[in-house]
């Protein structure tokens, strides 16, 4: 009679998680708009069981464009809470496939940062224009590519009120525009990145401290770049802890 009782008890828990999970489901969709002359299309995802405005999450994708983790990323920072849109930096249906053609998009972008500038900003804009989005509490978000691209867009000086780099890279940025930088900072950062070693983040984090802005690093002992894929045990750690870190992150900037 006990096992019955209680397994009448496990059934009953798990029919009320499969049912909060399917209130709480994740809609995504693909969103097309322009920069220009130039179509894009983003990715955005939300919880739907949500109601009213909410803080937006604008995420810049990786050097491989708008597929796997990225989509991934979006999904679970929408399980946040939050409004997530991946905007497109390569242009609409431009995926990579390969490290050569990864390297010559980026280096596009890299090399002219006017034109990443203003193509991360037109993703901004649809985020903030967004009918479920509170504007006035933005954050930005970006992995690998996208943490440059998440920091230069922070140095325009627009009203992002948090920008995070994961696993970024922080070269050729102008010392001065760190001045420019409304919100906090946060970095996530492997100890043993080849892509972006140590001494390239302290550049980063001088130009923030001259710049008095409010910054915050977290450096992952045993992890190299890219370690949200992680290959060991102490990447494992890094992506396990720089999930909790952003969630945190979040919470205290937007207050919710």
């Amino acid at each position: 009679m006990k096992s019955l009782r209680a397994m009448s008890v496990i059934m009953g828990a798990a029919l009320a998680f499969a049912v909060s999970s399917a209130q709480a489901a994740i809609k995504t969709q693909y969103v097309e708009y322009m920069h220009g002359n130039t179509p894009l299309k983003g990715y955005l995802a939300y919880d739907d069981s949500k109601t009213g405005k909410r803080p937006g999450v604008l995420l810049v994708h990786y050097r491989g464009g708008l597929q796997g983790e990225t989509l991934r990323d979006a999904e679970m920072i929408a399980g946040m809470g939050y409004v997530v849109f991946a905007e497109d930096i390569f242009g609409k249906d431009v995926v990579p496939k390969t490290v050569p053609e990864m390297t010559k998009l980026t280096d596009v972008y890299n090399n002219d940062r006017a034109l990443m500038r203003t193509r991360s900003a037109s993703g901004f804009d649809v985020l903030a224009k967004n009918a479920m989005v509170d504007a006035s509490k933005i954050a930005i978000i970006g992995h690998c590519f996208g943490g440059t691209v998440a920091v230069e867009l922070a140095e325009t000086g627009g009203q992002a009120i948090g920008t995070v780099a994961v696993h970024g890279s922080f070269r050729n940025f102008q010392p001065e525009a760190a001045k420019n930088i409304k919100g906090r900072v946060l970095i996530l950062h492997g100890a043993e990145d080849e892509v972006a070693p140590l001494p390239e983040v302290n550049k980063l984090v001088a130009d923030l401290r001259a710049a008095k802005v409010n910054w915050e690093l977290q450096v992952y002992s045993g992890a190299a770049h890219g370690f949200t894929n992680p290959t060991n045990p102490a990447e494992q750690r890094a992506d396990r802890e720089y999930k909790v870190a952003i969630q945190r992150f979040f919470k205290e900037i937007f207050g919710i």
